[in-house]
């Protein structure tokens, strides 16, 4: 799904979908098992929604305080269409984890990252999950211009 905002090619779309865990990866990197640590995983998406991509390519750095909570970055290849323009992106991730199972995450297109008809494309966006779901709702507000 998706709204603009006035209805030019440059104004900011406000773009839904959700994205399941295919495939992740995980491995110990320093640290001690159940205190802090870092940890590498190398994951693969599918995109479903504004932005349909599948097999994506994302790896993150984890930096964990104890089993269950601390944060993350990664970085994910997306080449695929968003609302219909085909092309690819890069997709920063930024987030953290919590005893309870939340998790919340910042997303940011790369500047410069975008290809084919999303070249010029920039914007940000979000996604809370729970620990142990495998699809997730994102929401991302972009521009293309």
């Amino acid at each position: 799904m998706t709204t603009n905002t006035t209805g030019t090619s440059t104004d900011t779309v406000t773009a839904t979908g959700t994205f399941t865990f295919s495939h992740w990866d995980e491995k110990p990197v320093a640290g001690a098992d159940g205190g802090a640590r870092i940890a590498h995983a190398a994951v693969t998406n599918d995109f479903t929604g504004a932005i349909e991509a599948t097999g994506t390519s994302c790896e993150y750095t984890l930096a964990y305080i104890d089993e269950t909570t601390g944060a993350f970055v990664g970085y994910e290849f997306i080449d695929g269409t968003l609302d219909g323009r085909r092309g690819s992106f890069v997709l920063e991730q930024r987030g953290s984890f919590g005893a309870d199972g939340t998790i919340t995450c910042a997303l940011t297109v790369q500047p410069g990252s975008g290809a084919g008809e999303l070249t010029g494309l920039g914007g940000t966006g979000a996604f809370t999950a729970r620990h142990g779901e495998t699809t997730v709702p994102y929401t991302i507000a972009y521009a293309i211009g």
